[in-house]
Formats: structure tokens, C-alpha cells, sequence
């Protein structure tokens, strides 16, 4: 059984129990243990399948991306967090907490200086130059790399648990839950739809089947035309898209940016996402993260996707 496998079936066991079971039994089946010195050792699986102990909760943490910060504080714990990385902008209480540099350019001294107990790392958005200076010095690391829905949510539970924030960060699961619950029942058995996701322009880029945004498509009832590409960023030629002729495209947009470039499409009129007037744009700070607002990303996605099945 590989690592993604032993995290979802994690994952499924705590969305299981959630439902049913106390307290002091989610943390039991989360792999708490009793150390010598009488201290109830904390142990969660990161994302990478690697066991995360720490013999008390978590006081003094450090995030180095954006989205970690935001799901330490759906977890309950951002009054702990005494460092972030660059554009940490949510929720506005992260922009008010001292900077440590971006995932590429840590300022060492800095992150020496806070003391963290616990630094929550971006998996494939940190460079390994960088982490592996971090883990000389001793610190002790959760890796985040959600790759669906699920496992954004099943972030929150962990963090709680190595903060010591578990009813707060059980009360944010169990919305989300319902949220997720409540938009695939709505899209169940639905018309499936193909869709480009367009991630940039110059160069193209989309996602493929092990991108969270994918995970969003597909709870929609739509199809990623290129989910079986090898990379989970890859980079196309626009040939590429023609040939896949998408019934759908949709493309982030940025805060300010008043014209979408999932509109230069508008120049091949035969392609059917044009010549059906399905182009469509999604606000970039919500669906870029896999956070809690990746929910209302979903909810605008499969808007549009009901649009389209609605033209029909």
C-alpha cells in the first residue's frame, strides 16, 4: 500500500468518526500515545504519509505558504502561529504576523529566532535546498499537500490535533463536510462536461488528475481533458486544446485584472466552448488555495457548469 493510499483510507476513518465519536476517541484513533514522562503524545500523518509526534500541543508554530497559515487558522490555532511566509493574506489577523520569507528564500535567522515547535511545510512548493537546511537545524515538520476536498478538510482535523485545537477544529471540519456533502448531492448524476481549466496563459498551463482543482471539477460533474497528463501543473500548446475541443473553458482571474485571457479564445470561433458562448472566469485567491474557501470556489464552479448544462 503506498502513501496516498494510507492517507485516504486516514482520512476516511476520521470522516467516519467525526460523525460519531467524542473527543478523546478522534485522538485515540489519530495515534495518540502515553510517553514515559506522563504527557499525552500527539501523532497525526502529514500528507506525505510521515508520522508527526509531539509529546505536548503545539505553542510557537511557523507556515511557510499562504495556505497553510489559512488552514492553522480554520483549525483554531492561529493564535500560535508567530511567523508566516510571503502573501499571507487570509484571514486579514495572518497580515498582522512577522514575515519569514517565501518557500525559496527563508530567512534562517528569523525562523531560528521564533523558536517554532512545529513549521508546516508546503510539499511540492518548497524548495528542497531550503527544507533540508530546515531539518538540519532540528525543527519538526508537517507536510501539506491536499490533493482533494477530502483531504484539505482532513488537514484542519490534523493541525487541531497538534495544536490541541480539536473542538474548534472539528466544528470547521464538520461544516465543511456539510457543505461538500450537500454540493454532491446537488451534482450527482448530472451531465458530464468537458472542461479546460486554464491556469495561465504564457505559457499554457492547466492541471491534471491530481490537482485539488481537479478534484473540484470532477465533484461537479465535470471532465478535466487533460487529467492523464503526467505533470500536476503542465505546461500546452494551444494546438493541444483545439484538438481536445472542450465544451467548456474556464480560467482563473486575479483581484484587478479586468479582462480575462480565456477570452483571446474568442479567435477560434469554431471551437465549441466559443461557438457556445462557455467561456467562463473564477476568482484566483479562492480556487488557487486548498483551503476552506476552495468550497466556494467549487460552488461557483458547478454555477457554471449547471449554466452550461442549462443551455442544453
Amino acid at each position: 500500500m503506498d502513501k496516498r493510499q494510507r492517507i485516504h483510507q486516514q482520512d476516511q476513518r476520521i470522516h467516519q468518526s467525526n460523525r460519531r465519536l467524542p473527543y478523546i476517541y478522534l485522538l485515540i484513533l489519530l495515534g495518540s500515545l502515553v510517553s514515559a514522562s506522563g504527557w499525552a503524545q500527539l501523532q497525526v500523518l502529514d500528507d506525505q504519509g510521515n508520522a508527526v509526534i509531539l509529546e505536548q500541543p503545539a505553542r510557537r508554530m511557523i507556515s511557510l505558504a499562504p495556505h497553510t497559515t489559512e488552514l492553522l487558522f480554520a483549525a483554531g490555532a492561529g493564535d500560535a502561529v508567530v511567523g508566516v511566509s510571503s502573501y499571507s493574506d487570509y484571514p486579514p489577523a495572518a497580515k498582522t504576523i512577522p514575515r519569514i520569507g517565501d518557500a525559496n528564500n527563508l530567512d534562517i535567522e528569523r525562523i531560528l529566532a521564533l523558536q517554532p515547535d512545529l513549521v508546516v511545510v508546503w510539499g511540492s512548493g518548497t524548495s528542497r535546498r531550503q527544507l533540508d537546511r530546515l531539518q538540519s537545524l532540528g525543527f519538526k515538520f508537517y507536510i501539506s499537500e491536499p490533493h482533494t476536498l477530502e483531504q484539505m478538510i482532513a488537514s484542519i482535523e490534523r493541525l487541531g490535533v497538534l495544536a490541541g485545537t480539536t473542538p474548534v477544529a472539528q466544528d470547521s471540519a464538520d461544516k465543511l463536510h456539510d457543505r461538500l456533502d450537500q454540493l454532491r448531492r446537488q451534482n450527482s448524476g448530472q451531465r458530464t462536461i468537458r472542461v479546460f481549466y486554464q491556469v495561465w496563459h504564457e505559457p499554457l498551463m492547466t492541471i491534471n488528475a491530481a490537482h485539488f482543482i481537479n478534484d473540484a471539477i470532477t465533484l461537479c460533474g465535470g471532465v478535466n481533458i487533460f487529467a492523464d497528463l503526467p505533470a500536476l501543473v503542465p505546461q500546452l500548446d494551444q494546438e493541444a486544446v483545439l484538438l481536445a475541443d472542450p465544451e467548456v473553458i474556464i480560467g482563473a482571474i486575479a483581484k484587478g485584472q479586468e479582462i480575462s485571457a480565456v477570452e483571446a479564445w474568442r479567435s477560434w470561433p469554431d471551437l465549441q466552448a466559443v461557438r457556445l458562448n462557455n467561456l467562463y472566469t473564477i476568482d484566483a485567491d479562492l480556487i488557487s488555495r486548498p483551503t476552506p474557501r476552495l468550497l466556494d470556489a467549487a460552488e461557483d464552479l458547478c454555477e457554471m457548469l449547471a449554466q452550461v448544462r442549462a443551455k442544453h
